[in-house]
C-alpha cells in the first residue's frame, strides 16, 4: 500500500459522500474517511491474490508478494519448494488484507445508525468483485472469447468495487436518498467499465517504466480482455491469419517480438480505436448520469475530474 497506487476507491467514496451533502469540516469527517480508506485494505487483498492467480512477477514496480516470499525462502535456503512458500505467504497476507479491511470499517467510528446503512453495500461489494474473479479464470480456462463475457467480468470485478459501490458507500455515509444513489450507480458502472477498458488497452501497450508492470503482461496472463476480444472478432471476420496469430499468442510466454506484433495487428484491425470510442461514450454516459443527479456542484464538479482522471490515466 505504501508503494503507491492510484487511491481510486477511497477517493470516490470520499467524494461521492460529499457530493451527497458531506461536510470534510463536520464532526463525522474523521470517521467517514477512516471507513472509506478501508476500500484501499481490500484492494491491496485483492492486488496480492491477482498476481497469484495471474502469475504476475512486479507491481508498481516491485516483485509482486510470492515472488518476493519465494526469493526470500530461496535465499534462506529452507526446506520445500520457494515458489509454494511465497503463494502460501502471499494467500495469507492477502487474506489479512481482507480481514484488516473489515476491521478498519468496523472500527472507524461510524454511528450506529450510518453503520447499517453502510453493511449491505460493503457486503454487496465484496461478494461481486469475488464472482467478478471467478468469471475472469472461469472465462480464460475455457477459452470465451465473446465481446460479452468481458464486459461481464469487467462490470463485477472492476466497475462494481472501483467505483459504482465505492460511489454507494459514500452515498450510504451521507444518508442519500434512493434516487441520489440510482445515479451514482449508473454513473460508477459507466466510469468503471471505462476504467478497466482503460486498464486493457495499459496492459498491452503500456509503459513498464510508468505502469510498474512488465509490457504485454495481459497477453502472456492469457486475459480474455473486450481489446483482444474486439481484435479477434475482427480477424476472424477479414483475417483469418491475424485471428491464428492471436489465439497462437494469448496465454503463452511471449517474446517481446511477439507481444509487438500482436500489438501491431490488434492496432491494425481497429481494436483500438473502438475501445477509446467505447470508453468516451460511456464517460459522456455517465456524465449525463451525474449532471441530471442531486449531487452537489462540488461534488459534480469533483466527480467529472476523477472520472477524467481515471480514464484517461497512463498507469
Amino acid at each position: 500500500m505504501l508503494r503507491g497506487g492510484k487511491r481510486v476507491r477511497p477517493v470516490f467514496a470520499w467524494t461521492g459522500w460529499i457530493g451527497a451533502g458531506g461536510d470534510p469540516a463536520g464532526p463525522d469527517a474523521a470517521a467517514v474517511l477512516r471507513a472509506c480508506s478501508a476500500l484501499e485494505l481490500v484492494q491491496a487483498g485483492a492486488l496480492v491474490h491477482d498476481d497469484i492467480i495471474d502469475a504476475s512477477t512486479t507491481r508498481r514496480g516491485f516483485p509482486t508478494v510470492h515472488v518476493e516470499y519465494a526469493d526470500r525462502h530461496r535465499a534462506a535456503q529452507w526446506l520445500g519448494v520457494p515458489e509454494r512458500f511465497g503463494e502460501a505467504v502471499a494467500i495469507l497476507l492477502g487474506d489479512l488484507a481482507l480481514v484488516w479491511a473489515d476491521d478498519m470499517l468496523r472500527e472507524a467510528g461510524l454511528d450506529a445508525a450510518t453503520a447499517a446503512r453502510v453493511t449491505p453495500v460493503w457486503s454487496a461489494m465484496r461478494t461481486e468483485v469475488l464472482g467478478g474473479q471467478f468469471l475472469d479464470i472461469a472465462g480464460e480456462s475455457a477459452g470465451d472469447e465473446s465481446v460479452e463475457a468481458a464486459l461481464r467480468v469487467n462490470r463485477y470485478k472492476t466497475a462494481a468495487y472501483t467505483i459504482e459501490r465505492p460511489l454507494h458507500l459514500g452515498a450510504a455515509l451521507a444518508g442519500a436518498d434512493d434516487a441520489l444513489i440510482d445515479a451514482y450507480r449508473r454513473f460508477g458502472t459507466d466510469v468503471g467499465i471505462a476504467f478497466q477498458l482503460r486498464d486493457d488497452l495499459l496492459g498491452v501497450f503500456g509503459d513498464p517504466e510508468v505502469t510498474g508492470k512488465p509490457s504485454g503482461d495481459d497477453l502472456r496472463a492469457g486475459k480474455r480482455t473486450v481489446l483482444f476480444a474486439l481484435a479477434l472478432a475482427a480477424a476472424d471476420a477479414t483475417d483469418p491469419a491475424a485471428a491464428r496469430l492471436l489465439r497462437d499468442g494469448i496465454g503463452t510466454d511471449l517474446t517481446d517480438r511477439r507481444v509487438e506484433e500482436m500489438r501491431a495487428v490488434m492496432t491494425g484491425l481497429g481494436a483500438v480505436a473502438r475501445v477509446e470510442e467505447r470508453i468516451t461514450a460511456l464517460t459522456e454516459e455517465a456524465f449525463a448520469a451525474l449532471d441530471a443527479s442531486a449531487a452537489t456542484d462540488e461534488g459534480k464538479a469533483m466527480l467529472r475530474d476523477w472520472a477524467l482522471a481515471a480514464t484517461r490515466r497512463t498507469a
